[in-house]
């Protein structure tokens, strides 16, 4: 009997001590859990703090980490088709002054022509020799076409000088006195030496019989009294996106045919074949000015743009 309340007391003891474990875990866990919830969120601060470094960067303009992309392009990914602007220089206005469009009467001279006459000058006696050709309708390396007048020669290749000497008025004088005064329309091209003069059959007559075939000279430029007035023509093919332009009848050589651009002049390329070109349609049926070898300049107005068409100005440069 005894034994049986020692058993019941010690069986009562465990279940103590079973309780006030079980009840000091409870508790422990209830303090471990608090201790949880109290403690800071590691993660979520860090994850604020990222965020807050990458704002401060772009308020700043500091760059960001090399794990943020940026959404501004790189330099060279900006710059893969870099579109370039070009400059445009600046051209001088036409002036607006009276002798902006200078008439025969009050001639115009151009700043820093001394030396426009090339090759063939006013005032100057050149030596050579006169042959004779046969000319046909009087048509030739200038592209005149047919000659009404055959008083015409062609200039051996030195002489004409990329078709400069087109068009120039030339007295020939024969050793025995006898004169003819030609306009040069042809290229007489090599053999013929500086100097020498091809005489078509109708001029050489004025200065010894045809069958000479061959006679000493001296010849000079002149500016005659008589020369009508200039006239214009644009070539075959000549549009507002390319022409090639023609002066014909013009008293003395010309150096120089620009063109109205509209912000200025611009001087056209001569060929051999004596047509000045615009490649681009530059000043194609704008404007013309020319420019005499003596410097004189004639500005011409109202010619319209029709290729083939020989378009009298009205205008000629003043004797010398």
């Amino acid at each position: 009997m005894q034994e049986t309340r020692q058993a019941a007391r010690q069986r009562r003891h465990r279940r103590r001590l079973m309780v006030g474990t079980t009840t000091g875990l409870v508790v422990a866990g209830l303090l471990v859990c608090l201790a949880i919830v109290m403690q800071p969120d590691r993660k979520g601060d860090a994850a604020r703090a990222a965020a807050t470094a990458v704002a401060n960067s772009e308020e700043s303009g500091l760059p960001s980490s090399p794990a943020t992309k940026s959404a501004t392009p790189s330099p060279s990914a900006a710059s893969a088709s870099p579109k370039v602007k070009k400059s445009k220089s600046k051209k001088p206005k036409a002036s607006a002054s009276p002798s902006a469009t200078p008439s025969p009467a009050s001639p115009q001279k151009a700043p820093g022509t001394s030396s426009l006459a090339g090759r063939i000058r006013g005032k100057v006696t050149y030596p050579g020799v006169a042959t004779v050709y046969k000319a046909g309708v009087g048509d030739g390396a200038c592209s005149y076409g047919p000659s009404s007048d055959m008083m015409i020669a062609a200039m051996n290749t030195t002489d004409y000088e990329t078709s400069k000497a087109c068009g120039a008025h030339i007295l020939v004088r024969a050793a025995n006195g006898a004169t003819v005064t030609v306009r040069i329309t042809n290229e007489c091209p090599l053999p013929c030496a500086p100097g020498q003069l091809d005489l078509s059959e109708q001029a050489f007559a004025k200065l010894a019989p045809v069958s000479t075939g061959r006679i000493a000279i001296t010849w000079s430029l002149v500016s005659p009294s008589s020369a009508g007035t200039i006239s214009i023509r644009y070539k075959i093919g000549s549009s507002p996106y390319w022409c090639g332009i023609q002066a014909i009848g013009h008293r003395n050589p010309i150096a120089r045919l620009e063109v109205s651009t509209g912000g200025g002049w611009r001087q056209l390329t001569r060929t051999d074949y004596n047509y000045f070109l615009s490649p681009n349609g530059s000043g194609c049926g704008k404007a013309i000015r020319l420019t005499d070898i003596y410097g004189e300049q004639l500005t011409i107005n109202g010619v319209a743009l029709r290729p083939d068409v020989v378009q009298s100005t009205g205008v000629q440069f003043a004797r010398h």
